[in-house]
């Protein structure tokens, strides 16, 4: 008994995501929308899914504002939940947790590799030295990086706060270089900015910034990499372990 009480919040998520890899209506012509290793081709275009995945959860509360107090596992819910409503009927979505459980992050890739036709945007609030702000993004796969361009200049658009931050990051990351689909990593904002937290905070800010996530994705959906400029470079470096000095 206690082996499945200790599986459930996994068997859970698994719920969450049934269903993920079944066909619906999508936008134009499929680019690079099946499972591949690499990721070295061009961005996706046409999927049926977008998997949200809110970041932390249960005994990972992730950062906690030194300002408001507020939790990143609490925020990133919330967000994903935003997004999805965003994003409606436009698109199917699935969501890798839907309460506040802990999922580890292997469990989370392993969930994302059973789908097809879909992409992973990942939601997390970032921290750091106090004069930090605005948003980033992190890609790995080059068929991930015209996503997060998008995401990325969406979010420009929106956030009054921008100091230093590093805006669009190619970094290897559990959740960036392992899921076998396009997949990037979104931090909304810093929750350690003295302004910008305080912003973060408030339900209408975070309703903007659901809305420049879901219009960037639906764009990527319907014009897939369009005129963004040139792709990177393919990197064959290894999946991301736990054990990597940065995770």
């Amino acid at each position: 008994m206690h082996r499945i009480l200790r599986h459930l919040p996994l068997l859970a998520c698994f719920i969450l995501l049934t269903g993920c890899t079944t066909s619906s209506v999508s936008s134009g012509k499929k680019v690079s929308t099946t499972r591949d290793e690499w990721g070295h081709r061009p961005g996706a275009r046409g999927f049926s899914a977008v998997i949200l995945d809110a970041g932390h959860g249960g005994k990972d509360s992730g950062a906690t504002s030194g300002i408001t107090g507020q939790r990143e596992k609490d925020l990133t819910l919330d967000m994903v939940q935003r997004v999805r409503r965003e994003l409606g009927g436009s698109v199917r979505t699935t969501i890798t947790r839907g309460s506040d459980t802990f999922v580890e992050l292997d469990d989370r890739v392993s969930m994302v590799n059973r789908c097809n036709d879909a992409v992973l945007v990942s939601i997390h609030f970032n921290s750091g030295p106090s004069y930090l702000a605005g948003p980033e993004v992190y890609f790995w796969r080059v068929d991930s990086c015209t996503l997060g361009r998008r995401i990325q200049s969406s979010l420009g658009k929106v956030t009054p706060e921008k100091n230093s931050n590093r805006g669009l990051v190619r970094r290897r990351l559990r959740l960036t270089r392992n899921p076998q689909l396009a997949s990037v990593l979104v931090e909304c904002g810093y929750i350690s900015h003295p302004r910008e937290s305080q912003l973060i905070a408030r339900p209408e800010y975070r309703a903007t910034l659901a809305k420049a996530i879901a219009r960037a994705i639906l764009e990527q959906r319907s014009e897939g990499d369009g005129s963004l400029g040139p792709l990177p470079g393919p990197l064959n470096e290894p999946p991301s372990k736990a054990t990597d000095r940065r995770e």
